[in-house]
């Protein structure tokens, strides 16, 4: 179980499209509308958990054609998203957008997010600890990934909100756009190597 909560700490952990939109609302919009995307999130993290639990990510990945279709409007959303960053000139807000991205929006990421389908699936086909219970397995891992999830998350969202207060310089509010940028572009960047390796 001790590997197990590794293993999620650090898939998660590590900047994908949740984490670092998650940032990107909180330095835009600030705490509230970011709480409300987190939940977002959160639904959206569990709805693909589910569908990995019960397989049906795997049969709906395993036909190529659709597999193909959801990694372009993947690849689509997360490239724009990455433009919007880098080109977000000298404000901090990573997201521009007139309103404040919600719940919905937030559930919507992680429909297509990449990353949340291949943490949940490894998660949940790997790391057996309870193998004579698959039902009470599959509970305890979401419990355990709900309890490492959040504090991860509003973590990134507390840091998109000291970021915006701290009024940096327009250079080095740039290279922080970029930067974000390119890790969006890295997450676009495994998606395409992971589908073509697939094929």
């Amino acid at each position: 179980m001790l590997i197990f909560m590794a293993a999620v700490f650090f898939l998660i952990v590590t900047p994908g499209p949740g984490v670092l939109s998650t940032a990107g609302v909180g330095a835009a919009y600030g705490f509230k509308a970011g709480l409300r995307y987190v939940l977002g999130l959160f639904i959206g993290t569990n709805l693909v958990a589910l569908t990995a639990i019960t397989g049906i990510a795997a049969v709906v990945l395993s036909v190529p054609v659709v597999r193909t279709v959801l990694m372009v409007l993947s690849v689509a959303y997360l490239t724009y998203l990455a433009a919007k960053i880098a080109f977000a000139g000298s404000k901090m807000a990573f997201i521009e957008a007139r309103s404040a991205p919600g719940i919905k929006q937030g559930l919507l990421l992680q429909a297509i997010n990449p990353k949340a389908y291949s943490v949940n699936i490894a998660l949940f086909s790997g790391f057996a600890f309870a193998p004579e219970n698959l039902i009470a397995e599959a509970g305890l891992k979401l419990v355990i990934i709900a309890l490492i999830w959040a504090p991860i998350h509003l973590g990134w969202l507390y840091f998109g909100v000291a970021v915006h207060r701290l009024d940096l310089a327009e250079r080095t509010q740039r290279k922080i756009n970029y930067a974000m940028a390119l890790s969006m572009m890295l997450v676009v960047g495994l998606a395409v190597f992971s589908m073509i390796r697939g094929v």
